[in-house]
């Protein structure tokens, strides 16, 4: 089975940085794309970043200029580097990544465990 594990998450002060990890493991065909979440306590779920696999780079425009996705390909890994972090980034963040399974016919959605990152002084 495909499996997705994050970490990285913490307590940061305005300004501050973070990096957060995300890795897949499993019978992997391919991997086609992979991006962050953010789910804030009253706030609908956001689209923070995704990379594909030719390395193509989306940011929300809310994060745009201070994070940075990127891409370990024979590790199956993703990074997210968080510069310049506010209080309104304060979120539970989720990796996600699109995945065709070995001897799947098609590919399917998979998501990591969540992991906090609070912005406050």
């Amino acid at each position: 089975q495909v499996h997705l594990v994050e970490s990285g998450g913490g307590l940061v002060q305005p300004g501050g940085s973070l990096r957060l990890s995300c890795a897949a493991s499993g019978s992997i065909f391919n991997i086609h794309v992979m991006g962050w979440y953010r789910h804030a306590p009253g706030k609908q779920r956001e689209l923070v970043a995704t990379i594909t696999g030719d390395g193509t780079t989306n940011y929300a425009d809310s994060v745009k200029g201070r994070f940075t996705i990127s891409r370990a390909n024979v590790k199956n890994s993703m990074y997210l580097q968080m510069e310049g972090l506010r209080p309104e980034d304060t979120a539970v963040y989720y990796c996600n990544a699109r995945i065709t399974p070995l001897q799947a016919p098609r590919p399917y959605d998979y998501w990591a465990q969540g992991t906090q990152v609070t912005v406050s002084s």
